[in-house]
């Protein structure tokens, strides 16, 4: 079973990236054709992915989401997902593959390079519902504001750029309009998963904070939202301002995601499955 695995695993890895490069020069050469050749190529990457992370559940027994691979691998596979959703609910994104789908892409490489045998045993400390709230609202946040980020760099190249695929964009203010309503989403899910991290810590350690490094980027990462969000509804800030605002905040959001609990020893990283 691993090796079926595996081999979905990288098929799902390589179809991400062929896609990323589809989407990027349909849109240099603004070509239509090349981004409904990407989708389909990400629709069979993303079964590889779900494939893989399936697998990996029903050989091991175990959530495939704590590993840091593995959290990685499952966090690609919910922001595709978000993103094949919004392909069919909001009608001409096709062109947000040319940010989320080299941010897959990479991702899902990283994983590759991460990944290690499948854990046989849960910890007592993940055995926990606050567990599954946790990661469902974390993974669902950070797909919620990628897909906002797509949306702020689809807005500054419509607003410079003309004619062929950038015609069929939504208008300026509807992508501003979009951004803000994934954005807000995020931000309660991001809040969802702090709250639920909050209960998971005082359910295992009895406290419910502990100013790990991952909880307080967590907490960063929230905050830059809720200033997103301030600066929205308070300051009247809209358009631009906001969807240079919006890339440079998911930018902190991977960083608090992945790469915090990457390099650092804390509560997070001390729990995780032997393999």
């Amino acid at each position: 079973m691993a090796q079926y695995e595996m081999t979905l695993f990288w098929i799902a890895v390589a179809c991400y990236g062929i896609a990323a490069i589809c989407y990027i020069f349909g849109l240099l050469a603004r070509k239509e054709a090349l981004f409904n050749c990407a989708l389909s190529i990400v629709v069979v990457g993303f079964c590889g992915n779900l494939g893989s992370v399936v697998l990996r559940w029903i050989a091991g027994g175990v959530p495939p989401f704590i590993a840091i691979s593995e959290s990685l691998a499952s966090g690609v596979l919910i922001a595709v997902f978000v993103f094949l959703i919004a392909q069919f609910v909001v009608r001409n994104l096709e062109a947000a593959g040319v940010l989320v789908m080299p941010v897959c892409f990479i991702l899902l490489g990283w994983a590759g390079t991460l990944m290690k045998g499948i854990g046989s045993t849960m910890p007592p400390a993940l055995q926990s519902t606050w567990l599954w709230t946790h990661i469902f609202a974390a993974t669902i946040g950070f797909s919620c504001v990628l897909f906002a980020a797509a949306l702020g760099f689809l807005f500054l190249l419509k607003e410079n750029q003309s004619g062929g695929v950038y015609e069929k964009l939504p208008g300026l203010q509807r992508l501003d309009e979009l951004g803000y309503r994934f954005i807000s989403g995020g931000f309660v899910f991001l809040g969802l998963m702090m709250v639920s991290g909050a209960l998971w810590s005082n359910q295992v350690k009895g406290n419910y904070w502990n100013w790990d490094p991952v909880e307080v980027w967590s907490l960063i990462s929230w905050l830059v939202y809720g200033i997103y969000l301030h600066l929205r509804i308070t300051m009247g800030w809209r358009n631009r301002r906001l969807a240079i605002y919006a890339l440079s905040a998911v930018v902190v959001m991977i960083i608090s995601y992945w790469g915090i609990p990457f390099v650092s020893e804390n509560f997070h990283t001390g729990f995780r499955i032997e393999h």
